[in-house]
């Protein structure tokens, strides 16, 4: 049970950051397309919301190696 419990807690905590990481790099890749002078402000700020999104899956990993050190006592 307590490997079912860390593995959903890294499964569902890394969905929405790949989910998140994808979506922010399409559409960042179709704004450059769309307007190629702005292509440093773009890069740079997708850059910085996909390092949000990261820090996001680092939090469930985290979680996932606390579970085990909780639910033993």
């Amino acid at each position: 049970m307590l490997a079912l419990a860390v593995g959903l807690a890294i499964g569902l905590g890394a969905i929405g950051p790949g989910l998140g990481i994808g979506i922010a790099a399409g559409q960042a890749f179709n704004a450059i397309g769309r307007n190629p002078e702005a292509e440093p402000l773009i890069r740079i700020n997708m850059f910085i919301g996909l390092a949000f999104a990261e820090a996001i899956a680092i939090y469930a990993l985290v979680i996932a190696f606390v579970i085990p050190v909780f639910a033993r006592g």
